[in-house]
């Protein structure tokens, strides 16, 4: 491990650093309270340089910041096989970590896979493993999907989807909103002839 300096404090001060960072303590401000308190007379800039971390140092790496949640339901919401490694890893080590998460996420991806392969038929007993598991989120979204299951099963198995019609729907609201609500009917039939 290099020394700070030839100075005999300054070489304490670099092997007290590498203790300190090897028993987890990346807090660098506390560090240098630390050193300052075994009569280092350096500045904060010259430790902030020196645990900047680099396998040339022999420096552990900091430890990672946790993911934002934002960022693990786009992982839970992706396909697996998209995923890059180090992000399926991570995922990987989440879900061992919160089993209610793990649960969640199992649910969420056989929702998905009935979906993309339309297997509507699966519905009844998807909705029943869900239900199993103490996540009451999900057991929200299954008192609404029960209310309209049929409906539910039809679009899951049929290969038509509504998204034409419905791409249509939004582009008559927005032609009327640019109206500013003073626009009759009959300048809002012309404006959606004309686009269309």
């Amino acid at each position: 491990m290099p020394q700070i300096d030839h100075d005999p404090i300054r070489a304490l001060t670099g092997t007290y650093l590498h203790q300190r960072w090897s028993e987890g303590c990346h807090d660098v401000p506390q560090l240098y309270r630390e050193l300052q308190g075994i009569g280092y007379s350096g500045g904060i800039q010259t430790v902030r340089r020196y645990l900047r971390p680099s396998k040339e140092r022999g420096l552990p790496p900091a430890p990672r910041s946790a993911p934002r949640p934002r960022r693990i339901v786009r992982w839970i919401m992706t396909d697996p096989s998209r995923l890059s490694a180090d992000d399926a890893q991570d995922l990987k080590e989440i879900r061992v970590a919160c089993p209610h998460l793990d649960a969640a996420a199992r649910h969420i991806r056989d929702f998905a896979t009935m979906l993309h392969q339309r297997h509507g038929a699966l519905l009844p007993a998807w909705m029943d493993n869900v239900l199993a598991d103490d996540l009451p989120a999900l057991h929200s979204l299954i008192g609404g999907l029960r209310r309209d299951q049929e409906a539910v099963m039809a679009g899951l198995s049929s290969p038509w989807s509504s998204g034409q019609v419905e791409g249509t729907v939004t582009r008559i609201k927005l032609l009327k909103c640019k109206g500013y609500g003073r626009a009759s009917l009959e300048l809002l039939r012309r404006r959606i002839l004309i686009r269309s």
